[in-house]
């Protein structure tokens, strides 16, 4: 074929491209049903005019579109890793956590069960043997994540809505394909008769082969990234590389599932890649991909569309039943999932609530596309497979495929307009008819500055004033006629504005690199959940999700009980140095909302909101101080290596902004400024480094530390190892309880504790003691003592301690500070404790 041709016909399909998106916004309709009609449209008008008499100038063109290499596996093995490799990367994964039982449900259960209600239903109602039925239940069950991520992005769905109709669809591919290549290996002729136990027993190594193949390549993808940093293109290249890589290694290599490996690549890039990559090239290399996946959305749909006419050449009155019996049986199945599986989970308190509107969006937004007629085409092309059984396979899957594009497709927006899911909700409307009052306030003040700074004519700014006052008046009067609104309402109000700023403030910090973008993720992430939690929940969920953001997770307590039994320190040294920073970061962004509160918030809600608020935020910044006190106790010097990278970083950023303002009013040339940033750029580099954070100290190491064993010799260490006792303690957890007789000292060899008496509070760190005045003055404790960071105490029983008082001048030395602190007399302590 020439290539002349080709080209040109590559080039007219990215016209077609570009003149689909403003098409599908004036007609209101979906990006990637214009596509798949236009494809249709190109395709049957290509055959058309290859086989009429009217004319033979347009053979050669409808020949080259006909002609083009258009293979299922050009649509695996080339479209399909872009796309899912770039959706991975767009995803905001710890919110997405949020809903993962829904997203796994819906993107295997819902596979699993949709493949065989089609498959049955069909068998029941034609003559095709069961394992074809099976395989066109497979080929159909799996939605497109091009259908469905481009719809859902382009409506006003909700975020939550959005994300778990995105993340099915990003990962049921691998089920469904998982599923046809078992059911494939039954309907081909000269294969030897596969057995069924075999065929599951390969499910796992489908899944544990492509999620180890994918995070492999990936790991070293960032590494090799890592090396590169200082050259964006290299960067952005070798990303290009990896999802290639992962799918191919997978697939040819090892036998595992490419497109899981597509996946866990993507995850981890996403995960890691912040925290590795400088901030601007992770910026460019994420628009990079955006393109890329546009380009291969469009050309996916334009490409598998031309095959449509076709595929449906063959078709007959009878296949038409077929495609209501596959409709069916597909939405019956999906509905059954929905609203039978889900709610039961959720009964069972295994699953988040998913609301009944959301469902029913879900249900109707289950778009196949691409890699359904991809599918299709692999069996269509395979000599292997009975010719009935290609022509049925190709003619069902093309039918279902433009039911739901150009059916549910095009009545999407409509469903969720009748939902009521693109409305703002009552107190959203309140929102912004304040909001507007107010932004139109402050615009009339800076507007009438500029007015006067510029002295333009009198009567033209008196002209326009009046027309602006007219506006401001009406928004005011909107605003005022909610004046009903409930101070709960404006509670919930202010804190989905704060939680708001938060999120810009640690956007801002980010892009000035303040925050380090290892943790911008994580931080934005809180943020999100700060949102949602006060418009779901109010001030308590707002709360809860303050307390849930500085709290010891799962994973810690697991990362502890690592290094406290097995010795495994690695995790918990990467959670404690992510928790240190996080911390840090908090306390910085926290320290900027009092003035927000005051300049915005105070003027939409009032004075009792806006006091209201910054209580909620002196607790917040209390519950952060306290977190990060336990760090500083536990481990002062990797507290000070952080500050002074913090002081740093600030430093190297306002340099930067020096050069940068020099350059603009021209005092240095762009050579200098090269020069200047280029050096900023390898400190950076350094100052980026986390410093070093060591957790591993072993048990002699630790009763050395003590300052009050210092004038034991060794003997005597020895003998006092073998009478401490060992005790882990989680954040949070009492140790000592007011009133509680008094029978061990306990001595702090990691973490921190908190000691309350009254309205008296001292906190201790690592070396310090706690427990011995009530032992030594014969009495019940007096001070609760609570463990405000995950610690490793050292218990010694009352009798030896008082062994151990009278032979160490050392711990009578202590004693004398500790009661001194407390405002009693030290010589009576020692003389009662005597």
């Amino acid at each position: 074929m020439d290539i002349v041709l080709i080209t040109a016909v590559i080039a007219s399909l990215f016209l077609v491209i570009g003149a689909a998106e403003p098409l599908a916004a004036r007609l209101r309709l979906p990006y990637t049903v214009i596509l798949a009609v236009l494809g249709i449209l190109i395709g049957s008008g290509a055959i058309f005019f290859l086989r009429t008499d009217l004319t033979d100038a347009l053979n050669p063109i409808a020949e080259a579109i006909l002609g083009l290499p258009i293979r299922s596996n050009v649509f695996l093995y080339v479209f399909l890793p872009t796309l899912l490799f770039q959706a991975t990367l767009g995803m905001n994964l710890r919110r997405m956590l949020d809903d993962w039982v829904p997203i796994l449900t819906l993107a295997v259960v819902a596979v699993v069960v949709a493949t065989f209600s089609v498959g049955f239903a069909l068998s029941w109602v034609s003559a095709l043997p069961l394992a074809a039925c099976l395989l066109i239940g497979a080929i159909v069950s799996t939605t497109d994540p091009s259908a469905v991520v481009s719809i859902f992005r382009s409506i006003s769905a909700p975020r939550r809505l959005a994300r778990i109709i995105e993340g099915e669809s990003l990962l049921n591919d691998a089920a469904a394909i998982a599923l046809f290549g078992l059911f494939m290996s039954f309907v081909m002729l000269g294969v030897p008769d596969p057995k069924l136990s075999d065929a599951l027993a390969r499910f796992p190594m489908l899944i544990a082969g492509g999620a180890a193949t994918g995070w492999l390549t990936a790991r070293v993808a960032i590494w090799v990234m890592a090396l590169f940093r200082a050259h964006e293109l290299a960067i952005i290249s070798i990303s290009v590389a990896l999802p290639y890589l992962a799918y191919i290694g997978a697939e040819q290599t090892i036998g595992a599932s490419g497109v899981i490996a597509v996946v866990a690549a993507g995850l981890t890039l996403n995960l890691a890649g912040p925290g590795r990559l400088p901030p601007q090239a992770w910026k460019n290399l994420r628009e990079v991909w955006d393109l890329l996946a546009h380009w291969a959305g469009a050309l996916i749909f334009i490409l598998a569309a031309l095959l449509i006419p076709r595929l449906l050449e063959e078709i007959r009155w009878s296949d038409f039943a077929l495609i209501g019996v596959v409709i069916l049986a597909a939405i019956a199945a999906r509905a059954v999932i929905l609203f039978g599986l889900l709610p039961l989970l959720t009964l069972l308190r295994i699953s988040p609530a998913v609301e009944r509107p959301y469902r029913s969006a879900i249900l109707w937004g289950g778009l196949r596309g691409a890699v359904t007629l991809a599918l299709a085409l692999a069996v269509t092309e395979s000599f292997r497979v009975p010719v009935e059984v290609r022509r049925v396979v190709g003619i069902l899957a093309t039918g279902f495929t433009l039911f739901t594009l150009i059916v549910q497709g095009t009545t999407l927006r409509s469903v969720i307009k009748w939902l009521g899911l693109d409305h703002l909700s009552p107190i959203d409307e309140a929102m912004s008819r304040q909001v507007v009052a107010v932004a139109l306030q402050t615009v009339r003040e800076d507007v009438a500055r500029t007015t006067e700074a510029y002295a333009l004519t009198h009567d033209i700014v008196r002209s326009e004033a009046r027309l602006f006052g007219d506006r401001l008046d009406e928004a005011v009067k909107t605003a005022e006629t909610t004046a009903d609104i409930s101070d709960r309402d404006r509670i919930t109000l202010g804190l989905i504005a704060l939680a708001g700023f938060e999120r810009d403030t640690i956007l801002t910090r980010v892009r000035e690199r303040i925050i380090s973008a290892r943790m911008a993720d994580r931080i934005i992430s809180e943020a999100d959940r700060l949102i949602e939690a006060a418009r779901a929940g109010g001030r308590g969920g707002y709360q809860k999700a303050a307390r849930r953001s500085v709290a010891y997770g799962r994973g810690f307590r697991v990362a502890t009980v690592l290094h406290s039994r097995l010795g495994i320190s690695a995790p918990l040294v990467r959670l404690t140095a992510d928790r240190f920073e996080r911390l840090l970061s908090q306390r910085l962004i926290l320290r900027d909302l009092d003035a927000f509160i005051d300049g915005r918030i105070r003027r939409i809600h009032g004075r009792r909101v806006a006091e209201l608020l910054h209580e909620l935020m002196a607790r917040r910044i209390e519950a952060v101080e306290t977190a990060l006190s336990g760090l500083q106790l536990q481990y002062p010097g990797h507290s000070e290596e952080l500050e002074r990278r913090f002081i740093r970083r600030t430093a190297l950023r306002m340099e930067e902004r020096e050069y940068a303002s020099m350059r603009e009013d021209g005092l240095i040339g762009a050579e200098v400024y090269t020069t200047l940033m280029q050096d900023v750029e390898k400190r950076r580099i350094s100052a980026e480094a986390r410093p070093h954070l060591d957790i591993a100290v072993q048990r002699g190491e630790f009763i050395r530390q003590f300052s009050v064993f210092a004038d034991l010799d060794d003997d005597a260490l020895r003998r006092l190892g073998r009478s401490l006792r060992t005790r882990y303690v989680d954040a949070g957890k009492v140790v000592m309880r007011r009133d509680s007789a008094a029978k061990s000292v306990f001595f702090i060899a990691s973490g921190a504790v908190e000691l309350s008496q009254g309205r008296q509070v001292w906190r201790l760190g690592r070396g310090d003691m706690f427990g011995q005045m009530a032992i030594l003055m014969s009495k019940a404790r007096r001070a609760e003592a609570r463990a405000i960071a995950p610690s490793t105490l050292l218990v010694l029983d009352e009798a030896r301690f008082r062994a151990l008082l009278k032979r160490s001048p050392a711990l009578q030395e202590a004693v004398r500070a500790s009661a001194l602190q407390r405002g009693i007399d030290p010589e009576m302590v020692l003389k009662t404790g005597g």
